[in-house]
């Protein structure tokens, strides 16, 4: 049979001897988060990680360090980082609407600015001169000189055989045609027709096989055509190119490692070289319609938007936006009004703090960019295409009809930092399918972390940290050995502590209060406790109320004494941050049936779907253990007696089952000891929460009404590393007056309840007689011979009854 739990499991208290410190003015400032190497491995991680998608969502509750830790952990990666990129727009030749972005060096966008004037006023002087010079008049003279010689001569060719056949080209306002001669002169159409059919005939055929050859010419006189104008153009362009290609060639040069300049420069070339007339005739700013129509006055088409400038940044930018509105996030395209119109240009482009941003880190707290109309899609779009896109919301709903441009997206290499809870986080996750693509990196703080010397020597550090920030009175070493233990205990585990820096925070304040209260220059141990018993007193009305209803005999739970059919399983009620738990009467009954197990929570409505599988799990057990080859032969019923509100969990799945047992086998079961664990198919015992909340619920009752060494509380061995219970509690098991058992097997429960053997099935499958599971099993196969009987007997008054029919 299972023994009980030592006192030294019961509760894993700190050694306040194994400190090397008196007080905690000995110890040294604590800088870095406790257990907190998952989230710093993690934004360590997601800051390094440069790839797609591996922006980072840092989550924890409030107060627990995480912005600050961000910072800290930015602050040391921006000093390696390189220095991020300027970025300028300039105009689109081909599109003007769609004005292209150009990335460069920091401190290098000025430079293009600086040298597109330079270059755009020895373009204005330079193109107009080499038009007006001897040597180009020389060679369009040539060009066209050329044209006109191959036109005649070609030309002259058909004339010249068409003269030997008799036959004239002549040359009409409509075209060429061709005509007969007689004597040197057109012949006439009386002269025509009186030749005879076969030199008709011949003439026909000649103008034919001419006009086929003419044809021929002219289509190569408009091939030569096209390459006279060819090389005309070519000409201009030879003579543009000779005038400012070499201003051209040297920014080229300047900026080869470059190639967007490089595309930029030669689109600049080829727009110079297609609006050479403009050069070679200025014309006048534009007014009126044309500013209406939002052309660019002048060459201001050759000017650089510095959008972004880096000149003067060490490092990679941490930027925060503390109004992550659309258009604070992604950029502007501003306006200027000119005749009652709004109007704009590619050099009103300005922008948003993903620009501001771009190359290095941003910041945005998840509330308030969730809370911002249209500001979340816009920064997945931006994130999932890794650009920014500068629209203007009003053209996308179709808001307004002003003109605007479509600037080209800047490519985004920007790591996104989001601060927010976990309960966000989870909803996005589920919610968003876009969210998990994008965050792939989730910086989730711990809210325990192990137990070991190491960090209660950060805790007694932290401990001291807090003490010299609230210049409150120093801690002994029993005093941070308590806020160690109930650390361990708000982490409901004796191997972690508590990460809830606020709960430690206001235990260290209150547990000044006392000392100071009490007239101590240190905190001791008993005030760090007695702040502890002042937390749970303040909130604890209803629990007490809860008590005396029991105490009372208002609702009926028993300690003491055996019933059948009736056991303790302990409840747990959670009220804001204050929990707390207390024994709850399950009772069960068995009859002669057809294998439903009845759970009256279930069918009043009053039981949670957790609880429902539990009870469907009993069912499981009982068919699988006791009438694997019978029909199931019982109807039980469980229930929560006096229990009017919602029952949900499986913690008690191990009680009703025992009592489901106790019922089928006619054995009572210790009222002096209570139940709590859930149950697999196999009988397995298994772990369930709140276990140190649930032993000292039912240890109050019975200490209240007397300890006699009998009361005691079953729990799942897989929650004895969990226990750190009240001292009193420890006290009482040292003195054997009460006792925590840990079960692995529904039968060690039973054996412990009932007092009789489980029993197992030899090697042949039979139970010892006696046994509690013989028991079950005789009364299992009682019935299902009274349902056989039963069946029968129905059967034979059905065949009765037919016979009686038949007579009449």
């Amino acid at each position: 049979m299972v023994q009980p739990l030592p006192p030294d499991r019961l509760c894993h208290a700190c050694d306040a001897e194994h400190f090397a410190f008196d007080t905690t003015d000995d110890l040294e400032e604590l800088t870095e988060a406790i257990g907190q190497m998952r989230a710093v491995d993690a934004a360590q991680f997601g800051i390094g990680m440069r790839h797609t998608g591996y922006n980072l969502y840092v989550m924890g509750p409030a107060g627990i360090g995480k912005r600050f830790l961000v910072y800290q952990l930015l602050g040391r990666q921006v000093v390696s980082d390189a220095a991020p990129s300027d970025w300028c727009y300039v105009n689109n030749f081909s599109q003007p609407h769609k004005p292209r972005a150009i990335e460069l060096p920091a401190g290098t966008g000025a430079g293009l600015q600086t040298d597109m004037q330079q270059l755009l006023a020895e373009l204005q002087s330079a193109i107009p001169a080499v038009f007006e010079g001897e040597e180009y008049r020389r060679r369009l003279a040539q060009i066209d000189e050329e044209y006109e010689g191959q036109q005649a001569q070609a030309f002259g060719d058909v004339g010249e055989e068409a003269g030997k056949q008799g036959i004239m080209l002549l040359r009409t306002p409509n075209g060429f045609s061709f005509a007969p001669v007689k004597d040197g002169e057109v012949m006439s159409p009386e002269d025509y027709d009186k030749l005879a059919q076969q030199q008709k005939d011949r003439i026909d055929e000649d103008v034919n096989r001419l006009q086929d050859k003419l044809e021929k010419v002219i289509r190569q006189v408009h091939q030569w055509r096209r390459e006279r104008n060819e090389r005309v153009r070519k000409l201009n362009e030879e003579a543009v190119l000779f005038a400012v290609g070499h201003l051209i060639d040297a920014l080229r040069s300047e900026y080869a490692a470059y190639p967007a300049v490089s595309e930029y420069l030669n689109e600049v070339q080829q727009n110079v070289i297609a609006s050479m007339d403009e050069f070679r005739k200025p014309r006048e700013a534009l007014t009126g319609l044309a500013a209406l129509a939002g052309d660019q006055p002048g060459f201001n088409r050759f000017l650089v938007n510095l959008l972004v400038g880096h000149g003067k940044t060490d490092g990679a930018p941490v930027v925060y936006e503390e109004n992550p509105s659309f258009q604070n996030l992604m950029g502007r395209v501003e306006h200027v009004s000119q005749l009652g119109a709004l109007v704009t240009n590619f050099l009103l482009i300005k922008p948003g703090a993903l620009h501001m941003a771009n190359g290095g880190y941003l910041l945005l707290d998840a509330i308030k960019l969730l809370s911002q109309p249209f500001s979340w899609e816009a920064l997945k779009r931006a994130l999932s295409t890794r650009e920014i896109r500068i629209e203007s919301l009003g053209q996308m709903y179709s808001l307004v009809s002003t003109v605007s441009l479509e600037p080209e997206p800047v490519p985004l290499d920007v790591k996104v930092i989001l601060l927010g809870n976990r309960m966000l986080y989870y909803m996005l996750a589920e919610y968003d399918p876009e969210f998990g693509e994008l965050f792939k990196v989730a910086a989730d703080f711990e809210d325990e972390v192990e137990r070991n010397a190491e960090n209660d020597l950060l805790y007694a550090r932290l401990v001291g940290t807090l003490v010299r920030r609230e210049k409150l009175h120093p801690f002994d070493r029993g005093a941070v050995a308590r806020v160690i233990e109930h650390c361990s205990r708000r982490a409901e585990d004796a191997k972690k502590l508590s990460t809830h820096m606020e709960s430690l925070s206001d235990l260290v304040r209150e547990a000044n209060y006392w000392a100071v209260q009490a007239g101590r220059a240190i905190v001791s141990r008993n005030d760090v406790e007695r702040a502890i018993h002042a937390q749970i007193r303040r909130v604890d009305r209803l629990h007490e109320r809860s008590q005396e209803s029991i105490l009372r005999g208002i609702l009926h739970i028993d300690t003491g004494g055996e019933k059948v059919g009736q056991i303790n399983a302990l409840s747990v009620f959670q009220l804001g941050d204050y929990a707390f738990a207390q024994p709850s009467r399950v009772t069960a009954s068995t009859r002669l049936g057809d294998g439903e197990l009845i759970d009256i929570q279930r069918e009043a409505k009053l039981g949670g779907s957790i609880h429902s599988k539990g009870v469907m799990i009993l069912a499981s057990f009982l068919s699988a253990r006791y009438a694997a080859e019978q029909p199931l032969s019982l109807s039980a019923s469980l229930v929560f007696e006096q229990t009017y509100g919602q029952v949900e969990g499986d913690s008690a799945s191990v009680a009703e089952l025992c009592a489901l047992l106790s019922s089928l086998a006619n054995v009572p079961i210790r009222q002096s000891l209570a139940v709590t664990g859930s149950v697999d198919q196999f009988g397995r015992v298994q772990a369930i929460g709140a276990v140190n909340d649930k032993i000292e619920g039912y240890f109050d009752i019975c200490s209240k009404r007397g300890l006699d060494g009998s009361h005691g509380v079953l729990i799942p061995a897989s929650n004895v590393e969990h226990l750190m219970l009240r001292q009193d509690v420890v006290e009482a098991a040292a003195a054997e007056r009460f006792h925590v058992y840990a079960v692995e097997t529904v039968d060690q429960a039973i054996e412990l309840l009932t007092g009789l053997p489980a029993g197992e099935p030899d090697a042949e499958g039979y139970l010892p007689e006696g046994s509690l599971n013989a028991l079950v099993a005789e009364r299992l196969a009682y019935l299902a011979e009274l349902r056989r009987a039963y069946a029968g007997m129905k059967s034979e008054l059905s065949v009765a009854a037919e016979h009686e029919d038949k007579d009449d």
